[in-house]
């Protein structure tokens, strides 16, 4: 018999956190997967009444509340992005669920947030929650590299958000210089990739052809979200070929999410083929 699916929320106790558990528990129902709760404590960490829940009681009654089991409660001492990487990669965890950050303007221009530490340490992909109550979600739109991480994200969302409408994009890059013979080429390199991507398997059922629009990410994102206004936002961690730094673009909407976002994680081999959605079919 096949292990069960493993989601593990991570909470502060304070209100950034207070979509988690109720879209993990959701998720969980969906998938029929143990549902694990962890709690970071901080040396020294002061919270004022009222901001934060973070007593194990307290922990204990939320996990329970939203359908969880006692013994899946974990409160650990110690770093967060190392103690959630080595509790993730025990319990074989396929999905994170996290909070919103905390906005830190100095600090944030100067080193990684726990939420981007936490991304990069664990090999599952990462959901960053933020609405209250949690709802199915409706609509999902993907921002595409056409890179087959892509293609594992895509169907792992389509298993979190199985009766969501799709919609997916891909930024095209003003090519240099920008003449007319550069704008098709750099068009029809796109339009191949795209092609290409759509023939492979895994993809959610009626998936539309990706648009492909001119711009940078944040700018093609930004318009679209706007227009389309999606509850979900579908995005690959890695930044080009290096997959050991967060995209900017996957930084920058951490940081500020518009929405709900699924961080989607490269292999750890490092090889280009579907990963996650694999591994969920695999275990369900």
């Amino acid at each position: 018999m096949s292990a069960p699916r493993m989601i593990l929320a991570a909470t502060d106790g304070t209100d950034r956190s207070r979509a988690v558990l109720g879209r993990a528990a959701l998720i969980a129902r969906h998938w029929g997967a143990r549902l694990a709760l962890v709690h970071i404590r901080k040396p020294g960490r002061r919270f004022r009444l009222g901001l934060a829940r973070t007593a194990t009681r307290d922990l204990m009654a939320d996990l329970t509340e939203h359908g969880g089991h006692p013994e899946d409660l974990y409160v650990l001492d110690g770093a967060p992005a190392e103690g959630i990487a080595a509790l993730s990669a025990q319990l074989q965890v396929d999905l994170m669920v996290l909070g919103l950050h905390r906005e830190r303007r100095v600090l944030d221009t100067l080193r990684m947030t726990t939420m981007e530490r936490i991304t990069l340490a664990v090999d599952c992909p990462v959901l960053v929650a933020q609405a209250v109550p949690a709802q199915p979600y409706a609509r999902v739109l993907a921002a595409l590299s056409f890179d087959p991480v892509c293609t594992g994200g895509l169907a792992l969302a389509t298993r979190i958000a199985p009766q969501a409408q799709f919609h997916a994009i891909h930024a095209l890059p003003v090519p240099s210089p920008d003449t007319q013979a550069q704008r098709d080429s750099t068009r029809h390199s796109a339009e191949a990739l795209r092609d290409r991507f759509m023939s492979g398997p895994d993809l959610p059922p009626n998936m539309p052809q990706p648009e492909i629009v001119r711009g940078g990410v944040h700018e093609v994102l930004s318009y679209r979200m706007a227009e389309w206004r999606p509850d979900l936002l579908v995005i690959a961690r890695h930044s080009g070929r290096d997959r050991s730094r967060l995209g900017n673009y996957a930084r920058d909407l951490m940081r500020a999410p518009p929405t709900d976002i699924l961080v989607t994680t490269p292999n750890p081999d490092g090889q280009d083929h579907p990963s996650q959605a694999s591994t969920l079919a695999g275990r369900s």
